[in-house]
């Protein structure tokens, strides 16, 4: 039955036959080897063994991916289905069956994980704990996007230093601020001192004006411990946000904050590139933030339009509408953020390509704290770019009596 089916999509290129080698994947990826066993009963594949659902033939390719001879290059979207009894629902082990073993198979010349269809059985996983709904209620922002900025420089300030620019950033109006994803527990700001100096200015800001800036601490930790008590160093000052390095910690430390944790988790994918910037090679966005999403992520970092990354548009359109589309139900989408060299001027394009949406956080580094009047006028540039999208006028109309955002058009561009 396909309730008991989990179906992987592979993107497989080969000078050879797309088919067979569809079959050797299903096959060595399941019950099978290079040759034929004793024990691979027709019993145990009727069980166990995987087997090639679709091939969806795409045009062919005078080059390969990657350096082999031969040609012309094959390419097909082959959908494998693995029996739910044969995996289970660990992650290391979806991981190691359909995914680990598949790049290591002679004949290929290109292949890409593009998606997980999962059988209802995953949604035991926790998934997001505070998603789209929480992270607004955390910040009171409802109807618009979240307006975040990073600490910057990433690297360098003081505990003091942070807290002088996490007043100015909360007197510019931000609804989020994070720690950079490299800034973690250095020596010189270790994260107690960091978030003795910082927790007082972001409650003073809040008996001042009512407003609480949600404020993520990077506890990131390869070791499951030492990021708990980081955690709970978080929590104990009174903290509801941290930023993950999902990457560096993996699916087991993810899986281990998730259930002891009560803060908002918010994702960065540094290292993601290693798996997908090679078009040809690695995993799409769609299979892989399915994962992260399943182990509790609630808000993930995607780049935006004209990132300052290498990133094209189109695959951060891709990523964002993954996010917004649900696996099981509409409460395991975490909130998109969009970032890397936003200052605004993508907003009219972003808003026209995720679906005319405002459920995300529009996080701003530079173009908040590089703009010419200083981030208050930053921050009001962004939202004022974010006003004209959703109303439909363009940037250069909307500046004509914004200040802000006509600043922020000669300093930064006109897109």
């Amino acid at each position: 039955m396909s309730d008991d089916l989990i179906k992987v999509t592979y993107r497989l290129e080969t000078s050879g036959d797309i088919a067979a080698l569809a079959a050797k994947i299903a096959s060595d990826q399941s019950t099978g080897t290079f040759t034929d066993l004793p024990g691979e009963t027709a019993a145990v594949q009727a069980r166990c063994a995987a087997r090639v659902l679709s091939i969806t033939a795409l045009p062919d390719s005078a080059t390969p991916s990657f350096p082999t001879e031969g040609g012309p290059f094959h390419r097909a979207d082959v959908v494998i289905g693995y029996p739910l009894e044969a995996v289970g629902t660990d992650i290391a082990a979806l991981m190691t069956i359909s995914v680990g073993g598949v790049y290591a198979v002679r004949g290929l010349s290109g292949v890409r994980v593009m998606d997980f269809d999962l059988p209802a059985a995953f949604a035991h996983h926790p998934g997001p704990q505070f998603g789209i709904g929480g992270s607004r209620a955390l910040t009171n922002v409802y109807n618009r996007p979240l307006i975040g900025s990073i600490i910057k420089p990433a690297l360098g300030l003081t505990p003091a230093e942070t807290a002088l620019m996490v007043q100015e950033l909360c007197e510019a109006g931000v609804d989020f601020i994070k720690d950079d994803e490299k800034l973690m527990s250095p020596g010189y700001s270790p994260l107690a001192a960091r978030i003795a100096a910082v927790m007082p200015v972001i409650d003073a800001h809040q008996q001042r004006t009512g407003k609480r800036v949600m404020y993520a601490w990077g506890i990131s930790s390869a070791d499951p411990d030492i990021m708990m008590q980081n955690h709970d160093l978080v929590v104990q000052a009174g903290g509801n946000a941290a930023v993950i390095n999902i990457n560096s910690i993996g699916y087991g430390g993810m899986s281990f904050l998730r259930k002891r944790s009560a803060l908002c988790l918010h994702a960065h994918r540094n290292g993601w590139d290693i798996l997908t910037r090679h078009p040809g090679l690695g995993m799409e966005f769609a299979a892989y933030g399915k994962i992260w999403r399943l182990l509790g992520v609630d808000q993930f970092q995607i780049n935006g339009i004209a990132a300052k990354y290498w990133e094209p548009d189109e695959s951060f359109v891709r990523s964002f509408h993954s996010c917004r589309t649900p696996i099981f139900s509409p409460s395991d989408r975490p909130l998109p953020v969009v970032g890397s060299g936003q200052w605004g001027g993508q907003a009219v394009e972003t808003y026209a390509r995720t679906g005319q949406t405002t459920d995300l956080m529009y996080l701003g580094g530079g173009g908040i704290h590089g703009h010419p009047g200083g981030a208050a006028s930053g921050v009001a540039a962004i939202r004022q770019a974010w006003e004209a999208a959703v109303q439909g006028v363009s940037l250069g109309d909307y500046a004509k009596d914004h200040k802000e955002l006509s600043q922020a058009l000669q300093k930064f561009g006109s897109k």
